[in-house]
């Protein structure tokens, strides 16, 4: 099973597309998606706090900040191939 993770806030538009492109790219593959807060976890804020929306896909970070849904499309295939 693909594991993914974004890493977001409450009320942060940016992590919100995000999210929608993440279940943009449910219609083509089966994933985990775990959404964690980054003001739930000083550690987690600290590592991204200027850099979110983060999208994690097995463990690799694949997208941050803006985000490009043709390119984490890309970036999201690659891995899945990779780990197959």
């Amino acid at each position: 099973m693909i594991e993914v993770m974004l890493y977001m806030k409450e009320n942060c538009p940016l992590c919100d597309d995000a999210e929608e492109a993440l279940q943009t790219l449910r219609s083509k593959w089966e994933f985990q998606l775990t959404k964690k807060n980054i003001y739930e976890d000083d550690t987690l804020l600290e590592l991204y706090q200027l850099r979110i929306p983060v999208v994690q896909v097995n463990g690799q970070i694949v997208a941050e900040g803006i985000i490009d849904e043709r390119r984490l499309l890309q970036d999201f295939e690659k891995i899945v191939k990779s780990s197959s």
